[in-house]
Formats: C-alpha cells, sequence, structure tokens
C-alpha cells in the first residue's frame, strides 16, 4: 500500500535515509515497501515498475543527484494516475519549496528530518482525515527516539553494497555552503544501542561501514568507544570510513588510530580552503597549524587512508589562493585529494555572498558556481576539467609512480597545464579509455625519459593484456579493472 522509493546515483550505494522511515513505520511496517531505483535508469521504467505495485502512497527521497530524474518519473506517475498520493522529503525539496521542479507533482511535502512525519502523515491520509497541509514543517526530535534502521539491511546489500551508519545526527558548526550550518548541534545516538546494531551487521557479514556522522571525532568519548569496538575485531578484513574534522585529534584518538592496520581505515577530511581570509567569510572555524600538524601525523605515523576535500570557487578565493593549498596538501602525502567545485545548495546561508563577490551559479542540479568576482568563469570551466582528470590519474591510484614526477616542484601549476593539454587534444573530460589516457600522458611527456620509465611501470600494474609499446602506439579496448574501496588503497600504496 505504501512504497518508499529513491534513486540512488549507483547501485552501490543504498539509502539510509528509506530504511529510518520504514523502521519507524509501526503498525504501518507491514504495509510499506522499500524500492531503489538508479538515476541511470529510464524514468519511464521506473514510473512502470512503482504504478505496476498499485500503491495508495508513493514516498520519495529527493537529492540533488536525483532531482531531475525523480521529477520526471513524478510526472509520468501523476500523468497516468493523478489520484495516487506523492509524499516528497528530503533536503532537495526541504528549503525553497515552491522552487522545485518536484513540487507540482507532489501531494505532500515533508520539510526537515521525516523519520516520524511520514508515518504520521500516512496514517492521516489512509484514514481520510480532512484538511491536511500540503506542507509539513518535520516536528524536532533527538536521535535516540528513534528505531535503528540496521536490520532492514539486505543479505544483497551487507554482500554488494556500502552500509552507511551513524552514531551522531548534525553538526555544530557553521560552515555557510553545507546545509549543516542550519543544525543547532549533534546529537548522539544511544551508543550502546548503536554498537550492538554494527555487532548484529558484523555478525552477518558486514566488513565494510561507512558513518556518515559530520563530525565524527567531537567527542572524543564517543569515537574511542566505537574504535575500541572495532579493534576487538579480526582487522584484516574490516573497512571503515570516518569523516574528522581536521584540527582535532587528541592524544587518546592517536594511540588508538595506530594500532589499525592499512586499508582498514579511510578518514574523509573537509579542508576546503586553507586561506584565513576564506575561512572567515564562510563562518569556518579553522586552526591552521593544527590542521597541517595532524595531516602530517596521520600520514608519518598511522596507516590511514586519507581523503581530503577543497572546494574551488569559495567566496574572496582567487586561483592563486586555491592553487597555494593545493600544492599543501600534496606536500603533506594526502592519498586522495577531492577537488570539489561550491555549490549552491538550497537552503544554505552562502547566498548571502552572492552580491558582494559577484557570485554567479548554474541554475540547474547541482547548482555549482559558474563565476566570482576573484574566478572568472573560464578560470573555474580549467578547475573543473582539472578535478576531473585529478581524479581519473591521481585519486585513482593507477599512476601512483609517474604522479610524483608529474607534480614535481610545482604541482598545481605542473598538473594544470597537463590538463588544459588533455582537454584541448580531446575535448573530453568522461570516457577516456584507461590504454587512451596512459598514451595521451605518454605524448605529452615525450621528451622525459623518466616518466615513460614510470608509466611502464604504472601500465604494467593495471592488468591490462596489452604490451606497453603497443598501445602508447595505438590505443586498444580497455580491460575493466576492480575499483573496491580497498584495491584503489593498495595502488596508492604501491
Amino acid at each position: 500500500m505504501i512504497l518508499l522509493c529513491t534513486l540512488n546515483a549507483r547501485y552501490i550505494h543504498c539509502s539510509l535515509g528509506l530504511r529510518y522511515l520504514y523502521a519507524n513505520m509501526d503498525e504501518l511496517q507491514d504495509q510499506t515497501q522499500i524500492m531503489e531505483f538508479m538515476i541511470n535508469q529510464r524514468p519511464i521504467d521506473i514510473a512502470e515498475i512503482i504504478l505496476n505495485q498499485n500503491p495508495a502512497i508513493v514516498g520519495f527521497g529527493i537529492y540533488i543527484w536525483n532531482i531531475q530524474q525523480t521529477s520526471e518519473v513524478l510526472s509520468i506517475i501523476k500523468a497516468l494516475k493523478p489520484d495516487l498520493k506523492i509524499i516528497l522529503g528530503g533536503p532537495e525539496i526541504s528549503y525553497e519549496t515552491e522552487l522545485s521542479p518536484a513540487y507540482p507533482h507532489a501531494d505532500y511535502i515533508i520539510r526537515g528530518q521525516a523519520d516520524f512525519a511520514f508515518k504520521q502523515l500516512c496514517q492521516d491520509i489512509l484514514h481520510k482525515k480532512s484538511q491536511l497541509n500540503n506542507i509539513i514543517d518535520a516536528p524536532a526530535f533527538h536521535p535516540r527516539e528513534l528505531k535503528l534502521p540496521y536490520e532492514f539491511y539486505s543479505e544483497e546489500d551487507i554482500k554488494q553494497r556500502v552500509l552507511y551508519v551513524e552514531a551522531s545526527r548534525g553538526c555544530p558548526f557553521k560552515c555557510e555552503f553545507c546545509l549543516s550550518a542550519l543544525d543547532k548541534t549533534a546529537q548522539p545516538f544511544e551508543i550502546d544501542d548503536f554498537l550492538q546494531q554494527m555487532e548484529n551487521l558484523y555478525q552477518r557479514g558486514a566488513r565494510h561501514f561507512k558513518f556518515v556522522d559530520r563530525t565524527f571525532n567531537l567527542n572524543i568519548k564517543t569515537s574511542q568507544k566505537i574504535l575500541n569496538f572495532f579493534l576487538k575485531k579480526p582487522l584484516h578484513d574490516l573497512f571503515l570510513h570516518f569523516e574528522l574534522i581536521p584540527d582535532r585529534l587528541p592524544e587518546e584518538l592517536k594511540d588508538l588510530i595506530q594500532q589499525f592496520p592499512a586499508g582498514a581505515l579511510q578518514f574523509e577530511i573537509g579542508i576546503q580552503t586553507f586561506n584565513p581570509q576564506v575561512q572567515q567569510i564562510i563562518s569556518r572555524k579553522q586552526d591552521h597549524q593544527k590542521t597541517v600538524e595532524n595531516l602530517d601525523y596521520l600520514f608519518t605515523r598511522t596507516q590511514v587512508h586519507l581523503h581530503t576535500d577543497l572546494i574551488a570557487g569559495l567566496p574572496g578565493e582567487d586561483i592563486q589562493s586555491f592553487a597555494r593549498g593545493f600544492d599543501l596538501l600534496v606536500s603533506l602525502k594526502a592519498q586522495e585529494i577531492q577537488m570539489g567545485i561550491l555549490k549552491r545548495l538550497r537552503g544554505t546561508p552562502i547566498i548571502r555572498h552572492t552580491e558582494n563577490y559577484a557570485m554567479i551559479f548554474n541554475p540547474n542540479p547541482p547548482y555549482t558556481v559558474l563565476s566570482t568576482s576573484h574566478m572568472d568563469s573560464h578560470t573555474l570551466f580549467r578547475i573543473n576539467r582539472f578535478a576531473r582528470y585529478w581524479d581519473m590519474i591521481a585519486n585513482s591510484g593507477r599512476f601512483s609512480s609517474t604522479l610524483a614526477e608529474i607534480l614535481d616542484q610545482k604541482p598545481f601549476d605542473n598538473f594544470m597545464a597537463l590538463s588544459d593539454w588533455l582537454f584541448e587534444t580531446t575535448g573530453q573530460t568522461h570516457k577516456l579509455a584507461l590504454p587512451r589516457l596512459f598514451k595521451l600522458i605518454y605524448q605529452y611527456y615525450s621528451d622525459s625519459a623518466s616518466i615513460k620509465k614510470t608509466l611502464e611501470q604504472d601500465f604494467n600494474k593495471t592488468g591490462i593484456k596489452s604490451l606497453f609499446s603497443s598501445v602508447i602506439g595505438e590505443t586498444h579496448q580497455n580491460t575493466k579493472v576492480n575499483q573496491s574501496a580497498s584495491t584503489r588503497q593498495q595502488r596508492h600504496n604501491s
């Protein structure tokens, strides 16, 4: 009778939000089903699958990555079955609601955390309660009131997909580019209950846990409990992902982190910018010296895999400042540097800088900044391409030997020159087959004997069933390479 739906970016992702809704449906749970789709499926096929279930109510989770495709699905469903009740929720519909392309297709919209409000609304609809508001602001609650959803990860989820978990919700910081700026603070789940759920998942075979807490190391005692819990397990096949505050790493955590072997821990560390003036503009508090010291410690004294984030296009930051931050991260040996372009997420306070910094945003998802007073559109287009090629070459780990040669002395400038040439030569930032990418880099560095040598070393580690000499002379068909998290880390460490 009730379908809980969303469109995930990839099959490997599965929706934690839908499972929270399902876990808290109480007496309606037997009438409720989760249905997950992917954004690369045809909207008309998704609509057919949903309508074939003949539901009375369909709820959709709306996010920045699926808003366009979901809107198409909704328009088809409403055209064929206008009486079907559609409920929308999620961050992409919770703010500036009436401007959303999904808004005209919704009967009801729940803004905010809908874990309890969705069930209540379904009850009201099924009981034909009159005079229901079509826009509902979900009442606040503490996470400890929720029924946890982890038992509703299926065996297929555990074997084949990323398992998202959270020990807390919210964030006490006010970085203006982030929706967490709207939170009052971070609120913890009851830690013993949470760890029991992790134990249950582990006993069912789960080994990869991706924590979505915005600030895993905010409460040090809780962080210690979680790390100690996993340290009691065999660590050879364990993979844990945490998002860390970069300037908060006390000795109590360092001692525990050192005990994890290579491949077991990945820290996502949002640097965003090293420029103190820009940090002040966007209300970001970050101790520069402690951040640098902590990153250096993690690389030199632990076996943690570091995934660091920088954002281009922040108000007040020019390309020279961004380049300095990038070069600093390279010097600190982060295995992955994720270069994002600033997005104007609906509801975030970053919009207040639009006039003062001449910020122009793409009106289409994901609403990336196109131009600022400090970076014109041409500069941001170049950085966008840089980020794409950087992911192919550096973050992939497939060019680990060659990368040091490419970045020598002037990392940002050197890689930007390569990026500009790659785009001028190919006109592509996607669908570059791996053998062709080797050939292109070989051509660009045709006068460098050392890079030719390291390229061949990297090529021989890929598993491509062709000779390097033949590939650089003629592109062959790509061979599929395993891209699991552990394999990606092995490339960086090789």
